[in-house]
């Protein structure tokens, strides 16, 4: 089959293997992914800055590398949007804060160093919530960007990887990186119809990006498929391209875990419990996930667990605004400054609180993660929605409550979990189920997700 490399919406999978065989060259796609933010953007919002110039330069020594034989691996060639808590060396990040709007980067952070080293083409900065503290993906003064699944009225793309959210979902970049320290690349890959991978605590570095939790904080990919999130997520992790490629080719690694099927697992559902926080069209997607699941030969089985999701999450949450406030609180300090009122209240409930009562909230998570971790030992992962309701209206966010109902006790313990589009509302609004694996599980998730995937329609674009 000829390869297009002008249509909107390549995947990652698919313009690799165009690249490595000569049928499409990176230049061009970089080209026509620029082009598509010079024409969409405006409206959609994603990007904080774009790189075009620098972009194209790029590419074309893709292009000058590949044709010599020198493929670098599966993401060489690969146009991908970077959040903009991000170092990149003489680049401004701003953390999505109009006081940081000077701020110079250093350095170059090593998750970035890897993308470049893997050949991926920086198209630009996605925009976030300030400071990364928010879940719907607002921001007061820097702009919220358009849920590209209604142009009629303007509803969040789920944050704080707002920007990286709603660009790859507009294809406005192949695919792009988030971070999440209580949902943050769950929840816009939920609303916004990605996959998302939220990866164990630890497993990828944060040095070179601006911090909000450094307990908690985990970057991660955002993409159209299982598959091409893998990809980026090996990018990530440093792993050699020609080994992706041998990995992809044999089958073995992750590749292998994306082939394996769910017969025979056993996987935990939530209980009436936590299914009453959700709105009807959540739950109907969700029950018809699990029937797909359950047709492939998954044995599923309620998950109980000792402490409500609420409670888990107001947990993770003071964590968050602990060390949120230690962090930029001296922003947040002076009201002179032009910071985001709506992430003011939630970063000052961080202030005040004493050393005695922040290692008491440690210890207390020490010891909850062991209780869950071991509940978890029946089970081979543990199924949710990835947020209890559709993207909302802008102008009906309730900014006194947080979206990570299901995405925030995941941070909280430390573990792994893997958001996949299942369908849409009947409203035309995407819905999504995550998949929460145990810790340095990601194969799971990824697994689980995969034949989920496989198994259900395609997921249609929301622009053409």
């Amino acid at each position: 089959m000829t390869f297009d490399p002008d249509a909107p919406y390549p995947s990652l999978t698919a313009l690799a293997d165009a690249f490595r065989d000569g049928q499409a060259a990176p230049s061009r796609v970089t080209r026509a992914h620029l082009d598509r933010i010079e024409r969409l953007d405006p409206r959609i919002g994603a990007y904080q800055a774009v790189y075009a110039e620098d972009a194209m330069q790029a590419a074309e020594a893709a292009d000058r590398m590949i044709a010599a034989g020198n493929w670098l691996g599966p993401f060489h060639g690969i146009p991908f949007g970077l959040k903009d808590i991000c170092d990149v060396e003489g680049r401004v990040t701003t953390g999505g804060s109009r006081a940081m709007v000077d701020r110079v980067s250093p350095a170059t952070g090593t998750l970035a160093h890897r993308l470049f080293a893997a050949g991926g083409i920086m198209l630009g900065k996605t925009k976030t919530v300030e400071c990364a503290l928010g879940g719907w993906g607002t921001n007061q003064h820097m702009g919220t960007p358009w849920n590209p699944w209604d142009l009629g009225a303007h509803r969040v793309p789920g944050g704080s990887s707002s920007g990286t959210g709603a660009g790859v979902a507009a294809g406005l970049a192949v695919c792009g990186v988030g971070t999440d320290t209580g949902g943050s690349v769950r929840l816009p890959a939920g609303f916004c119809g990605l996959a998302g991978l939220k990866v164990t605590e630890g497993r990828l570095p944060t040095d070179g990006i601006l911090p909000l939790s450094q307990t908690l904080d985990t970057p991660g990919p955002l993409a159209r498929s299982v598959e091409d999130a893998v990809l980026m997520f090996l990018a990530m992790d440093g792993v050699d391209g020609w080994c992706v490629d041998r990995a992809r080719r044999d089958g073995t690694g992750l590749f292998a875990a994306l082939r394996a099927g769910v017969r025979g697992l056993r996987l935990g559902v939530v209980t009436e419990r936590e299914r009453a926080v959700c709105t009807a069209e959540v739950l109907d997607a969700y029950d018809a996930a699990l029937a797909v699941l359950r047709g492939l030969g998954a044995d599923l089985v309620p998950f109980e667990t000792p402490h409500s999701f609420a409670d888990l999450t107001a947990s993770c949450g003071r964590i968050i605004a602990i060390e949120g406030y230690a962090n930029h609180g001296h922003l947040y300090d002076r009201a002179d400054l032009p910071m985001d009122e709506d992430v003011r209240g939630r970063m000052l409930g961080g202030r005040g609180v004493t050393a005695r009562d922040y290692l008491a909230l440690l210890a207390e998570r020490a010891e909850g993660k062991a209780r869950f971790v071991a509940l978890m030992q029946g089970f081979d992962a543990v199924l949710t929605p990835s947020m209890t309701m559709t993207a909302p209206r802008l102008d009906e966010v309730d900014q006194a409550l947080a979206p990570g109902h299901f995405t925030r006790p995941v941070n909280y313990f430390g573990l792994c979990a893997l958001s996949v589009p299942s369908g849409l509302s009947p409203a035309g609004l995407p819905t999504s189920l995550q998949v929460i694996g145990k810790p340095h599980d990601e194969a799971m998730t990824l697994r689980i997700g995969a034949a989920f995937e496989a198994a259900s329609p395609p997921m249609p674009v929301p622009l053409d």
